[in-house]
């Protein structure tokens, strides 16, 4: 059976790994760097790097605080933020990440996943989507989570992943950073829908909210979480003991 993964996830804004609710009233973490390198060494299965403010200031992710980063991370590594062209993933993997994240690139140009992963296989393209209700409908937001664009979620992940998305992740907007656990109903609607990997993200509060992820909802592949890792409130090898304690398939520490 495939091991789940438990994957810590760094939001980062002018060089720093910061952490909000809802996608509001961010405050300062820590060094992406310096945490990188703890969650590498403490035994989480993989690293994400967000730029989060890369699509809506218009600007080029941070490259030099990438190239630390991955020089210094020994786990896989997701990098997204300001990814809008080809030349973008090129220039992200260059800098030492194995896959490259693409949100709201790829609602501006929607081939963008198709070319990307005709060049560079599926496995290195993941697809992030900001789902949030709205009059009960699962809709597409982009820019950080602050812009409707309107579309229906699940059909545009779909279609994403028709194209070449060889992962997705879903952030459900409704849930992030309130700790009362993922949001089921909609990651349930994304893995009836797709047979790729389901990367669940927002709404961890405890360890049983991994385990309740993982024991309802198989399908899902991984767990992301941030500020509860970022803060201490959950150990990484404290999550996985329990998951084995409760014969959930995970990587050991």
């Amino acid at each position: 059976m495939i091991t789940k993964r438990i994957i810590p996830c760094l939001d980062v804004r002018d060089g720093r790994v910061v952490k909000g609710v809802n996608f509001e009233g961010l405050r300062d973490v820590s060094s992406p760097v310096e945490l990188g390198m703890y969650y590498s060494s403490c035994g989480a299965d993989e690293l994400v790097f967000y730029d989060i403010t890369a699509s809506s200031d218009g600007r080029k992710l941070f490259t030099d605080i990438l190239c630390e980063t991955a020089r210094k991370v020994f786990i896989p590594l997701t990098v997204g933020g300001g990814i809008n062209t080809v030349e973008d993933f090129d220039r992200v993997l260059k800098c030492g990440a194995d896959k490259v994240s693409v949100n709201s690139g790829a609602i501006r140009n929607p081939s963008l996943i198709l070319d990307a992963a005709k060049r560079y296989g599926d496995q290195c393209v993941v697809l992030s989507v900001d789902v949030k209700r709205v009059d009960g409908v699962f809709r597409v937001f982009a820019k950080g989570g602050r812009e409707n664009t309107g579309q229906e979620a699940i059909a545009w992940i779909k279609q994403c992943v028709d194209n070449g998305a060889g992962e997705v992740v879903v952030n459900s907007i409704d849930t992030d950073g309130v700790k009362g656990g993922f949001d089921l109903e909609m990651l349930e609607a994304v893995c009836d829908a797709v047979s790729v990997p389901v990367i669940a993200s927002g709404g961890a509060g405890k360890i049983q909210d991994f385990i309740t992820l993982f024991q309802t909802l198989p399908k899902v592949d991984a767990g992301l979480a941030a500020s509860i890792f970022h803060f201490g409130e959950v150990h990484i090898a404290d999550l996985k003991a329990q998951m084995v304690k409760e014969n959930i398939p995970t990587r050991r520490v």
